[in-house]
């Protein structure tokens, strides 16, 4: 197969294990997004009681000198109060007032209102306090309200904390769908994708000519499960192919073959004279043909019965195929007791020889025969043509096949037993 350049990343992009990972990958992160929302949810539920909780301890614990301060009609010391509260970061104002409603100390930070919808839709409703200071003078009197201390905290503090927690919690997340996704694309690939491939090797690795002789892999711990299964699947399918391979090759031996002589029938010599000649045009060498005729058959069969016959015909075509034993050439029963030899890259002497050896090998069967001719054994006519086709030749190999079986009638014309050759 052609190389491609970029081929092999294309196809790491497109294998099992990229789109295993990529779809756990996936999954994770839009699983963790979708806990990231829920867990950012409940963080900002937290953070709005922690918030309240803080705001109020903080107030509690300046209640004190934020009430001796009215009481004692101290400016001073309550703007060191409102001073403090400011310090902690979150509070953007303090004001604290007598029970005259006049203000004697108030502070704020200049913050502008930079944060967003979601931010003020979460705080919103906890940003402002009012607290009533309270003092009791001696432990007989009653607690006496005697000012009030009044805080606003700042939402741009609470927009940053809250996007510092959001942020802090979604790469947890992300972290974790990460980790988690590398755990799952492992061991997925571990159990399944890498059985998975195995498989595939195997079935990509198999002759089609024999995929029956597959490497069928051992599947381990999946031996009972689905992937055994599938492989089971899979080795009783390419069994069927090569079952069914197995009796094409069959019915193609039958229908090429002579069901008494075992040698080629009539059917595939007409195939590969024809490939022959072809090969003989465009290869510009010779091409020889030798017809062979038992002498008398006929009489042979009448005298001695066809079961005889027939031994002699496997007789004769055995005969053949110790003489023609060249790959390249072959060995054909043309019809009843008619029969043919195709000799590529052979010319009209060295078929002359081979048609000599065949005469020879006949008679060393000295097979009887009371109405031969002569000798008074089973004997046999050849006739030998030889062509060199040529690149423009459009009459084809009949005139070889008809010169082939005129020489062979010349043979028995003249007495029979002997070869004609074509002049």
């Amino acid at each position: 197969m052609k190389y491609i350049p970029g081929m092999d990343r294309r196809a790491g992009r497109r294998s099992l294990t990229a789109k295993q990972a990529g779809l756990t990958l996936a999954i994770a992160l839009l699983l963790s997004i979708i806990a990231g929302i829920v867990e950012l949810a409940l963080d900002a539920r937290a953070m709005r009681h922690e918030i309240v909780l803080e705001t109020h301890y903080r107030i509690d614990l300046v209640h004190g000198t934020a009430a001796e301060a009215a009481f004692q009609l101290n400016p001073e010391l309550a703007t060191q109060v409102a001073e403090g509260l400011l310090s902690g970061g979150r509070i953007a104002s303090v004001t604290i007032s007598d029970d005259f409603g006049r203000v004697m100390a108030e502070r704020r930070h200049d913050d502008s209102d930079t944060s967003s919808w979601m931010v003020q839709a979460l705080f919103a409703d906890i940003l402002h306090y009012r607290k009533p200071l309270v003092y009791q003078i001696g432990s007989d009197n009653a607690p006496t309200s005697i000012g009030e201390l009044e805080l606003t905290l700042s939402l741009d503090s609470l927009s940053r904390d809250f996007i510092d927690r959001s942020q802090l919690i979604f790469s947890l997340g992300v972290a974790k769908a990460l980790a988690i996704a590398a755990l799952l694309a492992l061991v997925f690939h571990w159990f399944i994708t890498r059985p998975l491939l195995k498989v595939h090797a195997a079935i990509t690795e198999t002759d089609p000519s024999q995929p029956g002789r597959w490497s069928k892999p051992v599947m381990g711990v999946h031996g009972n499960d689905e992937l055994g299964h599938l492989v089971e699947s899979v080795d009783r399918l390419l069994q069927a192919f090569q079952h069914g391979l197995d009796q094409r090759d069959q019915l193609q031996q039958i229908s090429t073959m002579d069901g008494l002589t075992g040698i080629a029938n009539r059917r595939h010599f007409d195939a590969f004279l024809s490939q022959e000649w072809q090969r003989a045009q465009q290869g510009n060498h010779d091409i020889s043909v030798i017809f062979i005729d038992i002498d008398h058959f006929k009489e042979f069969n009448d005298h001695y019965g066809h079961v005889a016959g027939d031994d002699t015909l496997r007789a004769v075509a055995h005969s053949l195929t110790r003489v023609i034993h060249r790959p390249s050439d072959l060995v054909a029963r043309y019809g009843g007791e008619e029969f043919v030899c195709v000799l590529p890259e052979t010319n009209l002497a060295g078929a002359q020889r081979v048609a000599e050896r065949i005469q020879k090998e006949i008679h060393a069967l000295d097979i009887p025969h009371a109405h031969a001719t002569q000798a008074g054994r089973v004997t046999a006519s050849l006739g030998v043509a030889s062509s060199y086709p040529a690149q423009d030749d459009v009459a084809g190999f009949e005139a070889l096949l008809a010169e082939a079986d005129h020489q062979l009638y010349r043979a028995k014309r003249q007495g029979r037993d002997r070869v004609a050759v074509q002049t």
